[in-house]
């Protein structure tokens, strides 16, 4: 094999792991995002929830009782 066929292929690699590389980090990004949406609406909901309840409930529950 010569040195340009090595030099080709070595390029070519390179370039195969930077773009999986470039895609690992889009997903985590994407998948970063989605989790901040369901925190947001988990904390939206729960505010909504709080505000229907009665005075004093869904603060605490007592597993004892």
């Amino acid at each position: 094999m010569s040195d340009s066929m090595a030099i080709a292929q070595s390029f070519a690699a390179m370039q195969a792991a930077s773009t999986q590389q470039a895609l690992q980090t889009q997903m985590l990004r994407q998948q970063t995002q989605g989790d901040q949406a369901i925190v947001a609406l988990l904390q939206q909901s729960n505010e909504q929830m709080q505000a229907v309840l009665p005075a004093g409930q869904g603060q605490a529950v007592d597993i004892t009782a």
